[in-house]
């Protein structure tokens, strides 16, 4: 009983430990303190834990980055409190800077089936189905997350069930808390670079998050790709900054979470399924002049 005592002391004493680190931590996920002078990581340290977080967890802003790292409230409002001190403004001024950023304001309204549409930058992002469909799907995903692996399926669906009315444009969004997801990512696009996406799209999906710079590696190569280009291209700066940057586009149309799904650059607020999307397609393809065509090349 003694034994069994002490066993439950020491970790009720680890999980208060633990629960104690963002207090005091001087690094955080996904905050960087580079080029601060000690007295300024200080000053961000304390906004960072005396503060909430916007996303309604009800937690502090410090709390949030190291228990939740795929908060984007956090991250924003955590990035803008680190530019604010960097640049002499006080604790004082560089909070204020972070509630008034997009992050400071909270989660927006998501309680329409459709949001107002917004403009997507798409780049040479992957197109599957004709180039020429009225109808644009743009997603948001992240190739470890259970959701987008839930939805592929769905969405494979409706681009059969629309094989001329429907395009679907991949976008990169990995999230920080899925640990091989950054990677993946990467690994899509250096397949990209080989005119290979939708394979390796589909050959990293069916691992259903099961990934592995190794079992990359394999998928790469049953996909009949160059692997000393594709390995060269997957570890480049180049392959890293455009997933980054995708990610930075997102945001700043308001992704949070993944998948996301606009429909013709209208965030779509629903279940990704066939069922659930087919209406808002069919009105969509009404309407082939609507303003909503947005997604922008």
């Amino acid at each position: 009983m003694r034994i069994q005592r002490i066993a439950g002391l020491c970790v009720l004493g680890a999980l208060l430990l633990f629960a104690q680190d963002w207090q005091t931590a001087t690094s955080l996920p996904s905050v960087d303190l580079t080029g601060l002078t000690p007295a300024q990581a200080a000053k961000v340290l304390n906004v960072l834990r005396a503060n909430n977080c916007t996303c309604n967890c009800g937690m502090k802003l410090a709390e949030c980055r190291m228990k939740d790292p795929s908060c984007s409230y956090s991250k924003g409002m955590a990035a803008i409190v680190v530019d604010a001190i960097k640049h002499g403004k006080t604790e004082k001024e560089a909070l204020a800077a972070a509630i008034a950023s997009k992050w400071g304001q909270g989660p927006p309204d998501h309680s329409k089936p459709l949001e107002d549409p917004v403009p997507i930058p798409v780049g040479s992002a992957p197109v599957r189905g004709v180039g020429n469909a009225p109808v644009t799907l743009v997603e948001f995903s992240d190739f470890q997350c259970p959701f987008c692996i839930t939805a592929t399926p769905q969405l494979e669906a409706i681009l059969r069930a629309y094989p001329m009315q429907v395009k679907l444009i991949f976008k990169q969004f990995p999230l920080d808390s899925h640990s091989q997801a950054a990677l993946a990512a990467a690994a899509s696009l250096a397949a990209h670079k080989q005119g290979k996406f939708w394979p390796m799209y589909d050959a990293l999906f069916a691992q259903k998050g099961n990934l592995s710079r190794r079992g990359i590696l394999a998928l790469a190569s049953n996909v009949g790709l160059d692997i000393k280009r594709f390995q060269a291209d997957l570890d480049s700066a180049e392959i890293k900054s455009a997933v980054q940057k995708e990610i930075a586009e997102g945001e700043k149309i308001g992704v949070d979470s993944t998948p996301t799904l606009f429909v013709d650059g209208k965030r779509f607020n629903g279940p990704l399924t066939l069922a659930s999307l087919k209406p808002i397609i069919d009105n969509e393809l009404k309407h082939p002049a609507a303003p909503a065509k947005v997604a922008a090349r």
